[in-house]
């Protein structure tokens, strides 16, 4: 069946008549995609009545060429859901998205050029009408609008709503861009109304309006200001707050972010209350599993966790919290909301099992890139390159300077000296007499807002011996961390770990029992800096920096019987035991 979404003077039409969107972000690349219909089916439990996701563009194409839309990131089938649920989406596909995701959902390929190992962020110009950028964002638009069109509300579909870019009035105002993304959208058929979203502050409203979008606003808290601010710059159509911020993010290194659910409950009454129209950001927030955590920089680079719970009402591991319950309470004075089935509360099992090691689990995965007489970057390595080598001989004593993104292990004649830390300003250290140099160089995390997305990683120029620059050559491995689980996994022999304490890098595994298959929390304290997987499946990173102290295991990558934990740990372990805890632990709570 077929209905018309359109906006009016007032409010929005739902075939013709008044609609108000109650609405809660969930991306699907953060929740396994078994885990879909449960997640979508607990929000609509809260009173929801559509469900907006973000489209990651690096997520469906890491490569360039290499397009991707199955299994985690179906969008098509996570729409259908939706739909099936008896909900509606709201689509926002960038090309740029924000989010805390890697590089903000924008490719690396579109800023190197690694045949040429020249960088092209100074030509290409990122979020801009730039021709060469256009054409990129242009493909890309098509593809996604080839998975949208059909399943919008006027075909039988769930998407009433499609927004343009994201936040641009914060980074820019070029309108002959929003332009260009407005035109090839409609080109692809897509006719349900577009939106926009900034924070309700007059110079970033102004730079991202265009009069074919409708104004959207993204907030937390002061709600009445908020509102007037956008309704001066949107005179006219329904009031919205496209991202109500009900929660926060957390980085390494800082404490686990949380919001006083009363609080949140009684914005979000007000919101409701002045008749406007809301998505909760987020109603759940998964996990950045992987590596496709992000990072911001605004004077000081911070990565993100792995974690993505957000304080969200749906917890990461899909439990409703009392956030949960007091805004279902809230939607209830101001709407319909479904009965609520009685759900008890489960504690997840908890396994353990003694590590055995296999040795030199890097070369399990390394590629040789040869002989430089300059380091390269990471982007100039390929796409998405996280962690890479770079040895030379360095004769001499004295003090090594050098501009990591973002951390780096350094060695002298194969003995550790010590790490630098872009994250800290650590990017020097005394290097004792010797000869060769080694310098093991991970990125912890791309920039997804403002100025620096884009940047390069990896070494940035070479490094310096007491001021003067490391001529090389310099032999250069890249290692790919996404195989790294199988290939320890698949090792033949491996030594049991005899005490508690072993000392990087080194690989770890672990078999354990299940009953049955069930959510997990694997308990990282104790542990150093590294990447965890089970039964193949890339959990993301740890690291003994916290808040995070446990990483998530959905359910649907378990089994009943053996399964296998795998560690790939780049520092050290004081306690090397494969052990799993009833309940996440996130951090310190603080709000």
């Amino acid at each position: 069946m077929t209905s018309r979404f359109t906006i009016g003077e007032t409010d929005f039409l739902l075939d013709g008549a008044p609609h108000r969107i109650i609405s809660g972000a969930m991306h699907y690349p953060r929740v396994h995609p078994d885990l879909w219909r449960d997640r979508i089916r607990k929000a609509r439990l809260m009173g929801l009545n559509a469900i907006e996701t973000y489209v990651a563009w690096n997520a469906h194409e890491p490569v360039k060429g290499q397009w991707r839309e199955d299994g985690d990131v179906d969008l098509g089938r996570f729409l259908d859901i939706i739909a099936e649920e008896g909900m509606h989406a709201i689509v926002r596909p960038g090309p740029y998205v924000c989010a805390e995701w890697h590089n903000g959902g924008l490719p690396t390929w579109l800023t190197a050029d690694p045949s040429s190992r020249s960088s092209l962020r100074d030509r290409m110009r990122l979020r801009s009408s730039d021709p060469a950028y256009l054409a990129e964002v242009t493909a890309y638009l098509e593809k996604v609008n080839a998975i949208v069109a059909p399943r919008q509300i006027d075909r039988g579909g769930s998407v009433i709503l499609v927004q343009i870019e994201n936040e641009y009035g914060a980074y820019g105002a070029d309108k002959d861009y929003l332009e260009a993304l407005i035109r090839t959208t409609r080109d692809g058929g897509i006719t349900v109304p577009l939106t926009q979203v900034d924070q309700p502050i007059p110079h970033m409203l102004q730079g991202g309006a265009h009069p074919e979008l409708h104004m959207t606003g993204s907030f937390g808290s002061r709600i009445d200001e908020r509102l007037a601010t956008l309704r001066e710059f949107q005179p006219t159509g329904p009031l919205m707050c496209m991202e109500f911020w009900c929660g926060w993010f957390d980085h390494w290194g800082e404490k686990h972010h949380t919001t006083a659910f009363a609080d949140s409950a009684a914005d979000l009454d007000r919101l409701l209350a002045a008749g406007a129209s809301v998505n909760i950001y987020m109603v759940h927030g998964g996990t950045n599993f992987g590596l496709t955590a992000g990072a911001n920089d605004s004077g000081r680079y911070l990565p993100m966790v792995t974690s993505y719970d957000y304080d969200s009402p749906i917890s990461e591991s899909g439990d409703l919290t009392e956030k949960f319950h007091a805004f279902r309470e809230v939607i209830a004075k101001h709407a319909p909301v479904p009965d609520l089935p009685a759900v008890d509360p489960t504690e997840a099992p908890t396994p353990s099992a003694a590590f055995e090691s296999v040795g030199d689990p890097l070369g399990l995965v390394a590629v040789d890139r040869g002989a430089v007489a300059t380091p390269p970057t990471m982007d100039e390595l390929g796409s998405d390159v996280v962690l890479v080598e770079y040895t030379t001989d360095a004769a001499g004593a004295g003090v090594l300077e050098a501009e990591v993104r973002d951390y780096a292990w350094v060695e002298r004649d194969g003995a550790p000296v010590g790490r630098l830390q872009r994250g800290i300003g650590d990017l020097s250290l005394a290097l004792p007499d010797g000869r060769a140099l080694r310098m093991l160089v991970e990125e912890t995390g791309r920039v997804n807002y403002d100025q620096k997305i884009g940047e390069a990683k990896g070494l940035i120029g070479p490094p310096l011996l007491d001021g003067t620059a490391l001529g090389g050559p310099w032999q250069v491995r890249t290692f790919d961390v996404p195989a790294l689980g199988a290939a320890v996994s698949d090792v033949a022999d491996a030594t049991p770990v005899a005490s508690g304490r072993v000392a990087g890098p080194v690989g770890l595994r672990a078999g354990f029992e299940l009953d049955e298959p069930a959510d997990l929390f694997l308990d990282t304290a104790g542990w150093g800096k590294g990447y965890a997987w089970v039964n193949g499946f890339f959990l993301g990173r740890y690291w003994r920096r916290g808040p995070q102290r446990t990483l998530y295991v959905p359910g649907p990558v378990t089994r009943a019987g053996r399964n296998q934990v795998v560690v790939v740990e780049l520092e050290s372990m004081t306690d090397a035991t494969a052990r799993f805890l009833p309940r996440p632990d996130l951090g310190h709570e603080v709000e």
